[in-house]
């Protein structure tokens, strides 16, 4: 049994380590949830006076702190004062120094959104006229790199410690409550216990690194985590930290105290002691979480807040009840149909809280049927949603399993509980071979007593001739440990016995497999909801580039045309945008940013622009801007010829073979 146990734990380990490798790999850097939707100066554009402040607005409110708004000269030096301040709703400023030069100049932020996220990014203006700039941007976005990936791999382990403490405690308590007085069972809710504390901790430490600078060597900076500690996210993990000091006293007493307790009545009161005050730990536990990420923000908090608490306990009474029902399977001597109905019930219970849940979560997070396949958020949740039918699928398995295994006859029952002790076992087969023997002749007799007995057989011989040892040995010292030594092998015979009862019964077998399967796509659920919360919801996206689009049509009137690349090789996804300003017949000022997929500046050898007037076969126009500083490029007194539908031609180069020339229609003038 234990050799059929190892390889396949082993698999759904290697399952869990893969899956979540992929998917914070795939994820890093962690799209922010707060957007910029407008500066002033606007990014790109060219001021005749130099400003005698620069101001941000985002999407929602952010913590903002001196020194998060940066603003560097063509030659990289600091020309802000280094304070900022708040200007209005989810705008912020910070004022420059007197004197500026004519040049581009850069602006760098890095904020925290109000749901516990990083925010990074920069932009350029000019005075007087566009210049080359010394400035090179960092690729790396705010939240990315290995204190990034550390940070989300403590996020991943803090849910599943979660729902393994939670939900194990609850399937002893509801459904198994001689559970509580199993090994393995005992082991599983403390390992959730303890990985759910250790990722807390590591999440205290990491926070200051992850929203800062991002160096592993600030880990450990004690004024980080002093600054961590005054934000919302330090206070909600150092309450998860505090409720899980009572969680702790909650577990010795679910497997101390009350496995000790002997009286019906008394062990009901702690029944119901233990339920209550497991709820509240359950439920504050699910709170931190609440209190400091999606939840928190965006509309009806007051309703979204208690929401995330019922969905999140919801997944941890179904998912931690079926990996504890999965231990049960697998290494409880035995455990009754009546168990797993009850927990078939449950989990019933708690996936119509998750539909409901999910459903009213999803539409606050999207905010139309567009942003399901036009945003991250909304493709991660489809794929979510998908995982979540899989796994009610085998769950509907594991129903059938569980209604044929209750069905079953008493006498198959008896055969596959382990719990009937094989003196029993033994006696009773030795009766009813006196009773055959008694109707029929020997010879009938041998074969009934050969089949009714035919299960321990082998083990009752060896009984015999392991009790006939002790009457034989002589008297003295070595007695009691030889006594020892034939209760243990006595013990370990009926151990083997009761396991290949166990296992040859198939309805168990057939249980076990169904249940396997869930565990093993609930693991790659888990890592896709991890970075589904890490994910920017895609009502923000909208929101913000409805705002960012409005923002720079009511200031200046020009056309931004957003068109996506890939080079076909390494490293060679991105999109171009073009400004054009103020998209009219005659001279226009053009500029090209280039940035990669997370948004962030994409330093490339060339770009190059042209113009085509399909419908008075006009052009192509070719244009070649200048760069001026990371991903961005150029180009003044661009000519338009005439009014019309204009087809905007980009050709982007980001290696010495790596080229593409990408296209699209947009009316001009």
């Amino acid at each position: 049994m234990s050799q059929t146990i190892a390889p396949r734990v082993r698999t759904l380990l290697l399952l869990l380590l893969a899956v979540t490798g992929a998917l914070l790999a795939g994820s890093a850097p962690v799209s922010a949830h707060a957007a910029l939707t407008a500066s002033d100066p606007q990014q790109g554009s060219v001021v005749k006076e130099a400003p005698a402040q620069v101001s941000l607005t985002f999407s929602e409110g952010v913590a903002m702190s001196d020194g998060s708004v940066r603003v560097l000269d063509p030659k990289g030096k600091r020309v802000d004062t280094g304070k900022t301040s708040e200007q209005g709703t989810n705008t912020y400023s910070v004022k420059l120094h007197s004197g500026l030069p004519d040049g581009t100049f850069t602006v760098t932020y890095q904020v925290v959104s109000a749901d516990s996220h990083p925010v990074s990014g920069a932009f350029t203006f000019s005075i007087g006229a566009p210049s080359t700039t010394s400035v090179s941007v960092s690729d790396q976005e705010a939240g990315g790199g290995v204190v990034g990936w550390l940070y989300g791999f403590a996020r991943y382990l803090s849910y599943a410690g979660f729902i393994l403490l939670v939900g194990g405690a609850a399937f002893v308590l509801a459904c198994w409550q001689r559970g509580t007085g199993e090994r393995s069972v005992q082991r599983l809710v403390v390992s959730g216990w303890l990985a759910l504390t250790g990722a807390t901790l590591a999440m205290l430490l990491l926070r200051g690194s992850y929203t800062g600078s991002g160096k592993v060597g600030d880990i450990f900076d004690l004024t980080l985590l002093s600054d961590v500690l005054q934000t919302k996210t330090g206070a909600a993990l150092v309450s998860r930290l505090l409720l899980l000091a009572a969680g702790a006293l909650f577990i010795a007493v679910l497997f101390g105290a009350y496995e000790k307790r002997e009286d019906d009545e008394e062990k009901g009161d702690l029944t119901f002691g233990l339920a209550i005050g497991g709820f509240v730990v359950a439920a504050g536990l699910a709170a931190t979480w609440a209190m400091a990420e999606h939840a928190s923000t965006g509309i009806q908090t007051g309703i979204s807040m208690p929401v995330d608490v019922l969905h999140l306990l919801a997944v941890a009474v179904w998912l931690g009840g079926l990996s504890t029902l999965l231990v049960a399977l697998y290494r409880a001597p035995s455990i009754e149909p009546a168990v797993v109905r009850r927990f078939s019930r449950i989990a019933f219970g708690s996936v119509a809280v998750l539909a409901a849940t999910g459903i009213y979560q999803s539409w606050r997070q999207l905010g139309s049927w567009s942003a399901f396949t036009g945003t991250s958020y909304g493709q991660l949740l489809l794929v979510k949603i998908g995982l979540v039918v899989v796994l009610v699928g085998i769950a509907w398995i594991s129903r059938r399993w569980t209604a044929r295994l209750s069905q079953a006859p008493a006498a198959k029952a008896v055969k596959t509980s382990a719990a009937t002790p094989v003196k029993a076992t033994a006696k009773t087969s030795a009766k009813a071979s006196a009773k055959a023997s008694a109707k029929t002749s020997a010879k009938a007799s041998a074969k009934a007593s050969a089949k009714t007995s035919a299960a321990t057989s082998e083990e009752e011989d060896r009984e015999s001739e392991d009790e006939k040892e002790p009457a034989a040995a002589p008297a003295g010292s070595g007695d009691g440990k030889r006594a020892a030594q034939l209760a243990r092998q006595r013990a370990a015979v009926a151990t083997a016995r009761d396991k290949r009862l166990r296992d040859a019964d198939p309805l168990r077998s057939g249980l076990r497999r169904s249940v396997l399967a869930e565990a093993g796509v609930a693991v790659v659920l888990l890592a896709v909801t991890t970075v589904l919360t890490s994910t920017e919801p895609g009502r923000t996206v909208e929101e913000a580039e409805a705002a960012t689009a409005a923002t720079s049509q009511e200031a200046t009137g020009a056309l931004a045309v957003d068109i996506p690349f890939d080079t076909g090789g390494k490293d060679g996804k991105g999109l171009a945008r073009v400004e054009i300003d103020p998209a009219r017949v005659g001279g226009n000022d053009m500029h090209v940013y280039v940035q990669r997929p997370n948004g962030k500046a994409f330093d490339i050898p060339e770009v190059k622009v042209s113009f085509t007037l399909k419908a008075k076969d006009i052009g192509p126009l070719p244009v070649v801007p200048d760069r001026i500083a990371t991903g961005h490029w150029t180009a003044s007194g661009v000519q338009i010829p005439m009014a019309g539908n204009w087809a905007i031609a980009v050709t982007v180069r980001t290696s010495d073979i790596d080229q593409v020339t990408v296209d699209k229609n947009a009316q001009i003038g």
